[in-house]
């Protein structure tokens, strides 16, 4: 398997190319995503998850009801500053709902998010952690005992 750097956010994250021999692999197509979609389903996600209603978080975040919903389902193109309200009045970071978007766009994208770190960011910035974090690693302690 041949695996190809990827920038998602800043962040370069590793993608599974295929086979480095494999010429009748085609291209899967994707379908187009659209950013305010994606957004909206986040935060009727979130507002769900903590059991509230449409009128309980446009009432905290000073947007009427309509156009929270029309958010929501992805009608209307949000603005930063909104955003930062209806976020606000759901209780969660900016940074964290939008870590949830790019984390489903890249999904969507084809991209690989890995849940672990690759072999060569480990030695390339393993020095950058601390000692007592690192040391039990270095002397076995994750093995399992007999």
């Amino acid at each position: 398997m041949v695996k190809q750097p990827v920038s998602v956010n800043g962040v370069i994250r590793w993608r599974d190319v295929g086979l480095a021999e494999d010429p009748q692999r085609k291209p899967k197509e994707r379908k187009m995503v659209v950013l305010r979609h994606e957004i909206g389903d986040v935060l009727r996600d979130v507002r769900q998850r903590q059991g509230r209603t449409l009128r309980e978080v446009s009432h905290s975040a000073r947007v009427s009801l309509g156009y929270l919903s029309e958010v929501e389902r992805g009608q209307k193109e949000a603005s930063s500053e909104l955003l930062s309200s209806i976020c606000s009045a759901l209780d969660v970071p900016l940074s964290m709902m939008l870590r949830e978007v790019s984390d489903r766009l890249a999904e969507a994208e084809g991209v690989a998010v890995p849940d672990t770190v690759p072999q060569e960011f480990a030695q390339q910035f393993g020095g950058d952690m601390p000692e007592d974090f690192t040391g039990g690693f270095s002397r076995g302690l994750a093995v399992t005992k007999n």
